[in-house]
């Protein structure tokens, strides 16, 4: 996986195209709860926010590895470099009153009251799975580390940051930053950091080739070319669900409200062709008449052949 989005991101440097990565750590943080519940008897808990951050600094030295291997394949010099991303959430954000986002392993009805019993953690149950621990998603307010990140674009680096939507911390009674048991959404993260850097286009890589109405239905219809305020229509009529599709529509349409030229939402494999509007799904404040054609170039056939 990495070293497939690797071949992506340098096909973007290629090109010309300043890039900094936001990637997703689900699975990543589920298996570092796990470790956290396996070794609950012989060592403390390692809390949510060191978790985030540990999951960021694995999953970006995996990606800066393939990417940098990649790079030198093609005889590019270009400097990678991974930022271990605060993301500023606001203590009164409603989230922290109604935690929703599930996270790591299911665990029997008794491990479950118990840690509940300890305090500060909240458990909820499903059906025929067990018991699964829930947390605050809050809204991203800021980008900690945003002048780092400028600073590394600007000296040419490509940049990875705000893995897994950031660390998410606040600011306490003493005005003093502080890490908080919560997540932040990546996609929201990601259209954040483009607009605070005056990014032109956010792309959003999913499992999906692009957005699709009635997906699922035998009346399914892809979204090619969209305006916002289309898009923002289709979202209001419940076309996106909020556990798979919602996020990254609500992420796309906030970067192109607020001065974004274009968000890309489709999958890895047709990344290339997105850019040359000809895959995914693209949004616009305004959908101009007749393609774009990017004239870009997409991977030669010796370049896909491990």
């Amino acid at each position: 996986m990495a070293r497939r989005a690797a071949r992506s991101v340098v096909a973007l440097v290629r090109e010309g195209f300043r890039v900094v990565i936001v990637h997703g750590n689900d699975p990543q943080l589920g298996r570092e709860l796990v470790r956290n519940e396996e070794s609950s008897t012989k060592l403390p808990p390692t809390p949510l926010d060191v978790c985030v951050a540990s999951t960021q600094g694995a999953i970006g030295y995996l990606l800066d590895l393939e990417i940098r291997n990649e790079l030198r394949r093609l005889q590019m010099k270009w400097p990678v470099t991974t930022v271990v991303t605060q993301t500023l959430v606001g203590l009164d954000d409603q989230a922290f009153q109604a935690p929703t986002c599930a996270i790591g392993p299911y665990v029997s009805e008794w491990r479950a009251k118990t840690l509940m019993k300890s305090g500060g953690v909240h458990m909820v149950a499903e059906a025929g799975r067990g018991w699964r621990r829930v947390v605050p998603c809050p809204r991203p307010i800021e980008i900690v580390n945003l002048d780092s990140i400028e600073a590394l674009l600007e000296a040419g680096h490509v940049v990875i940051a705000g893995g897994g939507g950031g660390v998410a911390v606040a600011v306490d009674a003493r005005g003093q930053l502080i890490g908080v048991e919560a997540v932040v959404d990546k996609d929201r993260t990601a259209a954040l950091m483009a607009g605070d850097l005056g990014g032109e286009l956010l792309v959003i890589l999913t499992s999906v080739d692009q957005v699709f109405l009635n997906f699922g239905r035998t009346d399914q219809r892809a979204i090619e070319k969209v305006s916002a305020s289309e898009l923002r229509s289709f979202h209001r009529d419940g076309h996106f669900p909020p556990e798979t599709m919602g996020p990254k529509v609500e992420a796309a349409l906030e970067f192109v409200e607020d001065g974004g030229t274009n968000a890309i939402v489709t999958s890895t494999e047709k990344l290339a062709a997105a850019l040359a509007d000809r895959a995914g799904t693209r949004v616009a404040r305004a959908v101009a008449e007749g393609p774009i054609r990017r004239q870009m170039a997409l991977f030669p056939i010796e370049e896909e052949v491990e």
